[in-house]
């Protein structure tokens, strides 16, 4: 039989022919903690029983496990022989009856990856966490099941700890007699059920709500995290995020809340942001802030609580059949997200984020050659793997928010009511969604989903102004254009403004709303308007585009772009000057140029180091390389003057000492950096708390300022799970060979790093300041990634294969040396070849970009 990559084909027909009545799930964990006397790797036992229907009695399908060894089989009260019916990842069912009753009993192992049920040891303390992580499809490293979203089912967990720990799971529970039982949870998808347990620090709050009908809803509120963690827990405010964001979606969905009890556990080296799981939702413990942090983290912190939370209607309740319509919960979450944000909580700016973040993210996973349509081709569970991704989200929010706009915001929140009721429980596709908006909406959704869901690739739009003689306009259009490999012109729900200088201000005076279609759209209603400094095609940010400007506005934004008053419209500008930089229309130069004279004065913190990210890329990855010296030269002196231009004490003060840090590159600047940290110099206000410390250390590190000794002393001082990543990052990114060779054996020749200590070594190990002590790792990369993704498990692969691409080793010979990898591995498996080819574009554009800022050199 086949491995553990499960086909679409082999689920559909899988479906068709069974029905799942339920499981019951017996895990002994106990064996989590203590000397491991066993060979091989540390496991559990796992006992599951399941119930279910074949409609074709007779027939044969089979069962998915993946763990190392499995003791008994039974399936209807007859033995099976392990070792004949599992290989591994599957186990053989011949023979099925109507209603059938498998019973096994394995030995699964814990993991080190994040994937199946997670095993860490915190060096703060030696107490022992566990947590599951399963989406895709790793609930089948920890329990025997049909791992697919569509075999539904109701769960019963039984859990049996040490005596010391609490267990959670989706369901209620309680411990008696040593073992801790569940309530049966509602008809779930495998890759949603839950388990954590240990030592954790557990806080509770509740929930309540009364109906317009009377009935009332109480919610248990339940917040967790590692005991080491627990003084920096401001539970607090995740449970005012959490009851804003239920009568939020209370309001606007009219479908109580479904999974009873609502806990959030924050878990250590976790792979993901968050995890949707009913009644125990999963997040990275790197959302519990242990130094000073701007508002912008606390926002997405919001942001994600919702996302998840959105999930519970979204993808818990109502399911994707399989995962090529995964945008059906992953997009409406991720706008859900935002629009909870903006309604529900303080951070009512959230659009500008999603503005300028989110869409920058599908922005660019929009213009790879992997690119695909939001409703996807997904032929396997390694490709949903890699489908987690800027379109599944961000472009799929993006376009629900046109969509809003397309059909209004009361036709839309009626056909997610009808869709709730509807399909409750169930399994859904893109018609069934589509078929209740075009009730609610009286629209023909069929034209607008075969543009906007079912093509790729991202439109531009760019205003055409004439004037007459009295300078006014005569005629505005806008012109629509597609990259040739994905050439829809698309409709498109759009606001545009007109801006001009008012009293030092850039503000606008005129504005209309209109649709636009095809290649080239006039605009009526602005004809005879007085003539724009500025015109801003997507004002609002309505739909999804990429946004360009006429010469009029391009020079305007170069000299006046921090006079914008309005933020939303600023933060656009600068999302549309970020992307010419990126497509080679605008030297890289340029773009520095305009964060170091304007980035001082944007009042957004969250645009405000999302442009100090795109500042550093533009410096790595676009600058000419001769000019690499003079751009980190002059980032750093506008960071220095921003950074002590700042109010005292301010989260701005405390986004420019990062970037400071990031852009340091003179012995003035590493003098500076040592002497925060060891109290010779001061900043008026600005507290070097330990997150901070850490920030510091990492470029004194790159450039051999702090040794192997500085690092243990700084660990000693921070003896945590989050120093000890520090401690590897800082480690790995020092400039020797021998500290490279070190790092990469670790990555690539053994397996010993957990899932963290993966991510913190691949970041030590790449700093641009090393480029030439990286080649020789640009050979030894091609020869090693086939052999790392048949041995890793898919997320280590993944981390690893997208990594350690030589993506520093910006010249020609690397595309070469890449297309010759590709070339001799057509066969390879195609998540593989995805995640090759990506940073192959990845790196073909940033030359592009480096021969656009040449040519302004030599102009």
């Amino acid at each position: 039989m086949p491995g553990e990559n499960l086909s679409r084909d082999e689920a559909r027909e899988r479906a068709a022919l069974l029905s799942v009545d339920g499981y019951d799930v017996s895990l002994d964990v106990r064996s989590a903690v203590g000397e491991w006397a066993g060979e091989g790797p540390r496991t559990f036992r796992s006992v599951t029983t399941v119930r279910f229907r074949c409609n074709e009695p007779g027939a044969s399908s089979f069962a998915d496990l993946v763990a190392p060894s499995v003791t008994a089989v039974t399936l209807n009260g007859r033995d099976l022989d392990p070792g004949e019916v599992f290989d591994g990842s599957r186990i053989l069912l011949e023979d099925l009856a109507a209603e059938n009753e498998l019973v096994v009993d394995a030995r699964c192992a814990y993991s080190r990856t994040g994937e199946g049920l997670h095993r860490f040891v915190d060096p703060q303390d030696g107490e022992i966490y566990l947590y599951t992580q399963y989406e895709p499809a790793d609930s089948r490293r920890v329990f025997a099941n049909f791992e697919q979203p569509d075999l539904k089912a109701p769960f019963r967990f039984e859990v049996r700890a040490p005596e010391e720990w609490v267990v959670w799971s989706n369901g209620a529970g309680e411990r008696a007699d040593g073992v801790w039982r569940f309530a049966e949870t509602k008809p779930i998808s495998t890759y949603i059920t839950c388990v954590v347990a240990g030592p954790y620090h557990y806080v509770t709050d509740s929930y309540e709500r009364v109906f317009e009908d009377g009935t009332r809803l109480e919610i248990p509120l339940g917040a967790l995290c590692r005991k080491g963690l627990a003084p920096h827990f401001d539970s607090d405010d995740v449970f005012l995020v959490t009851k804003q964001g239920l009568d939020f979606f209370h309001d606007h969905f009219d479908y109580p809340y479904p999974f009873g009890k609502y806990d959030q556990a924050f878990v250590p080296e976790y792979n993901l942001g968050a995890m949707e799981n009913p009644g125990l939702v999963t997040f990275r413990e790197e959302y519990i802030f242990r130094g000073k942090v701007t508002r912008a983290s606390y926002e997405a912190r919001a942001n994600v609580i919702l996302h998840e939370m959105a999930h519970m209607w979204f993808g818990d309740l109502v399911t994707m059949e399989w995962w090529d319509d995964l945008w059906l919960k992953e997009s409406f979450a991720d706008f859900m997200g935002s629009f909870s944000l903006v309604g529900a909580t303080r951070f009512t700016d959230g659009w500008i984020t999603f503005a300028n973040r989110r869409k920058a993210w599908a922005y660019r996973a929009d213009q790879l050659p992997s690119t695909h349509p939001i409703t996807a081709d997904i032929r396997d569970l390694q490709d949903a793997k890699l489908n987690f991704d800027g379109i599944t989200y961000a472009k799929g929010a993006s376009v629900l928010k046109q969509l809003v706009a397309y059909v209004g915001q009361d036709a839309f929140l009626e056909g997610a009511r009808r869709y709730f009721k509807r399909h409750a429980y169930g399994n859904t596709r893109l018609g069934d969604l589509l078929s209740v908006l075009a009730e609610t909406s009286g629209r023909d959704m069929g034209a607008w989903a075969r543009s906007w869901l079912q093509t790729a690739g991202v439109n531009a739009l760019t205003p055409q102004v004439l004037l007459d003689a009295s300078g006014r306009i005569s005629e505005l259009a806008v012109l629509q254009e597609a990259p040739e490999e994905h050439p829809e012109l698309r409709p498109h729900r759009i606001a545009i403004g007109l801006y001009r200088r008012e009293g030092g201000r850039l503000v606008r005076y005129a504005r209309t709303e209109t649709d636009v279609g095809g290649p080239r759209t006039v605009v009526a209603e602005l004809a005879g308007a007085e003539a724009p400094e500025l015109v801003l095609v997507n004002d609002e940010d309505l739909t999804y585009c990429k946004i360009r400007f006429d010469e009029t506005s391009l020079h305007t934004l170069r000299a006046h772009l921090g006079d914008i008053t309005d933020p939303l419209a600023r933060a656009l500008c600068w999302s549309a000057l970020w992307n010419l930089t990126r497509d080679a229309l605008l030297p890289a130069r340029d773009f520095i140029g305009l964060v170091l004279r304007f980035a001082g004065r944007e009042s957004d913190i969250g645009v405000l180091q999302m442009l100090h990210a795109w500042a550093e890329s533009a410096l790595v990855h676009y600058v000419a390389p001769p000019l690499r010296r003079t751009g980190e030269r002059l980032l750093a002196e506008g960071a220095l003057k921003e950074l002590r231009a700042s109010a005292p004490g301010s989260e701005h003060q405390l986004a420019w000492a990062r970037f400071f840090a990031t852009a340091a590159s003179s012995e003035a600047d590493f003098e500076l950096l040592q002497g925060l940290l060891d109290g010779t110099a001061k900043i008026d206000g600005l507290e070097v708390d330990q997150e901070l410390r850490w920030a510091f250390l990492e470029p004194l590190a790159a450039h051999g300022l702090a040794d192997e000794g500085v690092l243990a002393a700084e660990l000693a001082r921070d003896d945590t799970a989050s120093g000890k990543r520090h401690q590897v990052r800082c480690l790995a990114a020092r400039p020797s060979a021998a500290v490279k060779a070190q790092a990469w054996a670790q990555l690539v020749e053994s397996d010993a790093l957990s899932n963290a200590l993966v991510e913190a070594t691949i970041a030590g190990f790449n700093q641009p300041s090393q480029r030439e002590l990286l080649a020789p790792y640009a050979e030894k990369y091609f020869a090693s990634i086939a052999h790392i993704w048949s041995e890793r498990s898919i997320q280590i692969a993944m981390s690893v294969v997208k990594g350690l691409y030589p993506a520093l080793q910006d010249s020609p010979a690397t595309l070469v040396e890449t297309d010759v990898w590709l070339a001799a591995h057509e066969s390879a498996p195609p998540a593989l070849r995805r995640l090759v080819l990506e940073a192959w574009d990845d790196l073909a554009r940033g030359l592009r970009g480096q021969a656009c800022d040449a040519r302004a050199e030599a102009g």
